[in-house]
């Protein structure tokens, strides 16, 4: 699992800043994770394969969190998609892009598949063989969303030096892989769980976008490898959180402690701070494992 951060600040972009948008790595799957605007500056940048997009996430309807999305969907039917595009977010989603193409009279030549949110309570919106998708509900000014990914067990691997030690011919090896038991040459069944390793621990992560201090989280983000929380805000400004419902890191830093992740990994910076690096001080108050996001940065899971 592997992250990718395209973008993590707050409100307006600049030239050497960019505002939210991620992309995250499971089993060869890319997930595109909000979409502010420049995101397809960024995958370019960074060397993210659009063609391997196919599913995307908009945790809601605020100008530094989607308005990257038209641009985006107009670039892939320009370089001839054809494959479907999933895009999840709030109700409201479908008419906002659609008005966008048909007011430019371009529409897709691919399938543009719109999955609109609105339940206030967590709901499973993707499932496959390799990934789950839950929805986390946020506190924010308008419908918000985060999301949860939680990686499936990988299948068993063959262990060659195991079967050679039992006994057991090659002609057996794609059985083994493929979950069978397997007999030795004296006719004993050998079972899979020892002419296989052990699949590496599936691993989870959270995105938790836009919100105001909000313990009700804290079930959902439970033991994640790690948690992306917002953190605009410095403790000084906090007053700013009410009004605005944002986080300050240090309240980021109480949901990480709350829920026992592995690692926080702070973003959506306000542009009025100097540095980064007092979130992380601030942070690390509270919880020992923060990590700071920044345009560009890599996260292996």
């Amino acid at each position: 699992m592997r992250l990718t951060i395209l973008g993590c600040y707050s409100a307006t972009p600049r030239t050497f800043t960019n505002p939210t948008s991620q992309v995250l790595e499971i089993q060869n799957h890319l997930f595109l994770i909000d979409c502010g605007e420049g995101t397809q500056v960024q995958l370019r940048k960074y060397k993210v394969k659009f063609s391997r997009i196919n599913h995307i996430f908009i945790s809601h309807l605020h100008g530094d969190h989607f308005f990257g999305l038209p641009g985006l969907i107009s670039t892939f039917r320009l370089l001839g998609r054809e494959k479907e595009l999933h895009i999840y977010g709030p109700k409201g989603i479908k008419e906002a892009i659609t008005l966008f193409l048909k007011l430019g009279d371009s529409w897709t030549n691919y399938p543009l598949i719109f999955h609109e949110l609105e339940s206030k309570e967590s709901e499973l919106i993707l499932e496959d063989s390799k990934v789950s998708v839950r929805t986390i509900p946020l506190e924010h000014r308008v419908y918000t969303n985060g999301f949860l990914f939680n990686e499936k067990e990988a299948p068993r691997t063959l262990d060659a030096e195991a079967a050679h030690r039992y006994g057991v011919d090659r002609s057996q090896f794609n059985n083994i892989k493929k979950g069978f038991d397997a007999m030795d040459k004296n006719g004993k069944l050998i079972p899979n769980k020892k002419l296989t390793h052990d699949p590496p621990k599936p691993k989870s992560y959270a995105f938790c976008s836009d919100t105001v201090y909000n313990e009700t989280v804290v079930p959902l983000v439970q033991e994640v490898d790690a948690l992306y929380h917002e953190s605009t805000f410095l403790e000084s400004e906090a007053h700013l959180c009410d009004r605005t419902k944002h986080s300050t890191a240090k309240q980021s830093a109480q949901i990480a402690k709350l829920a026992h992740v592995k690692k926080l990994i702070l973003g959506h910076y306000s542009t009025r701070y100097k540095s980064i690096d007092f979130f992380k001080e601030e942070a690390q108050g509270v919880f020992s494992n923060v990590e700071l996001a920044d345009d560009g940065k890599v996260f292996d899971l």
